[in-house]
């Protein structure tokens, strides 16, 4: 069994695709899944599989929970061991004092680099981000709810599944996954 952060996008956001946790770990309990641990109620999930492949384990979740309880959610993945990594990394720790100001955008897939070359041509000054790899980390200074940084880092710009974290929730998972 291999230890696994899930992190689903768009459930419990205003009234639609509400999700219970405790159904959601049921459901994964049945499925065959060990060791589920939750984490708040926006879709953050630590747990075992057996499936060692985060993009086959997103699919295989995706389609469990659609059949299961009704609910289209993307499903990104990842490892404990590439989640440490995103937190070892953190480039912006020099300038992101606020762990709730301080997202971390999950991607399903490496953007399309002309995606990435758009982006970094608009000014979003005083934010800033920086991506490596499946990962773009950005600093909302202002506030994310009218951030125009946030706006841009979205699944239509990118060109695949994007699902955000701010830094307290991400080292928070990291703990969970490693506990």
């Amino acid at each position: 069994m291999t230890r696994q952060i899930v992190l689903l996008r768009g459930i419990n956001v205003g009234a639609h695709r509400r999700v219970a946790m405790a159904d959601l770990r049921a459901l994964l309990g049945d499925a065959g899944y060990d060791e589920i641990k939750t984490l708040g109620q926006s879709g953050n999930l630590v747990l075992s599989a057996k499936q060692a492949n985060p993009e086959r384990l997103g699919g295989e979740l995706e389609n469990q929970i659609a059949e299961g309880l009704e609910v289209q959610a993307k499903v990104v993945v990842r490892t404990c061991a590439e989640l440490a990594a995103v937190v070892a990394y953190n480039p912006l720790a020099e300038i992101a004092q606020e762990p709730k100001l301080y997202q971390v955008s999950f991607l399903s897939a490496k953007p399309d680099p002309q995606a990435i070359k758009a982006i970094k041509a608009i000014d979003t000054f005083p934010e800033q981000w920086t991506r490596k790899g499946r990962e773009i980390y950005a600093w909302h200074p202002k506030g994310i709810h009218n951030s125009p940084l946030a706006k841009l880092l979205s699944d239509k710009r990118l060109g695949v599944a994007v699902t955000a974290r701010n830094w307290n929730t991400v080292t928070k998972l990291l703990e969970l996954a490693q506990s």
